[in-house]
């Protein structure tokens, strides 16, 4: 069975920087062990996987995995089918719906060439005591810890997050799906971040549109401002333009093509 295979630097406007996502257009699904196996070796952050929904001509199914799980949201993965399905299937609505396990999740087209992600907006809330295997995995204290789907640890400035050298088998121990570290950013951007995600196979991942659904809530209400633009600052690197919308994020970035190509895979 031969499936087609696109990968896509998402967050990024130039090849070989973002977050590289592989995207598998389907006209049924295939069982989840076989999606399993291909993000396996695919060896991405995440391989996304859709399908259209009967009679609704302009929504789809849209699934992700990592190499060990499948997750609940992702919005690299989702820039990245939204890039393939406007830039190689000819799709050319105003507006691509996708439903998730975390609902309906919509992708237009916006200024600049970006496209803009409408996601669920996921605030944070204080925490009290270090979780176990934090400070070891780090090798350092944040200022203050937050609690969403991530755990959230806030340093005082961009250089404490740039220099950071977890432990990665220590940041394993930490019982959420990812750690991000935020700080103020510089330079006309108004927050940075890393993300760690151990206990979902990813050790750091490039740039995260998921943590960002907790991070713009955080940083709009500490700046005072809705419209943020935020910088991911893993070695690959990555911007987005950002909005707060009551209970939404609004997330804008760029993507490119780096594959186009098919896999083969048993018959099921």
């Amino acid at each position: 069975m031969l499936l087609p295979l696109y990968q896509v630097d998402a967050f990024a406007d130039r090849p070989f920087a973002g977050n590289p996502a592989a995207v598998c257009p389907l006209h049924e699904w295939p069982p989840a062990p076989t999606m399993q196996a291909i993000a396996a070796e695919n060896n991405l952050a995440e391989t996304a996987f859709f399908v259209p929904r009967a009679n609704s001509g302009g929504e789809f199914e849209l699934r992700w995995f990592t190499p060990t799980v499948e997750v609940e949201l992702c919005g690299h993965a989702t820039l990245a089918s939204a890039h393939v399905l406007y830039h190689h299937l000819g799709f050319d609505g105003p507006e691509i719906v996708f439903h998730s396990k975390s609902g309906p999740l919509r992708v237009s087209q916006a200024e600049a060439g970006r496209l803009t992600l409408d996601f669920p907006a996921r605030p944070p809330q204080p925490l009290g005591p270090h979780p176990d295997g934090l400070l070891d995995g780090l090798r350092a204290t944040p200022l203050h810890l937050l609690a969403g789907p991530d755990l959230v640890c806030v340093f005082n400035s961009e250089a404490e997050v740039r220099a950071l050298h977890p432990n990665i088998a220590q940041l394993e121990r930490v019982e959420y799906r990812g750690v991000i570290a935020t700080a103020p950013g510089t330079d006309g951007v108004d927050f940075v971040s890393r993300f760690f995600g151990p206990r979902v196979g990813v050790p750091e991942d490039p740039v995260t549109g998921s943590a960002h659904t907790t991070l713009v809530p955080y940083w709009a209400g500490r700046l005072g401002k809705t419209h943020l633009h935020a910088r991911q600052v893993s070695a690959r690197g990555g911007d987005l333009w950002c909005e707060l919308r009551q209970d939404r994020v609004l997330m804008s970035g760029h993507a490119v093509t780096y594959l186009r190509g098919e896999i083969e895979v048993p018959e099921v």
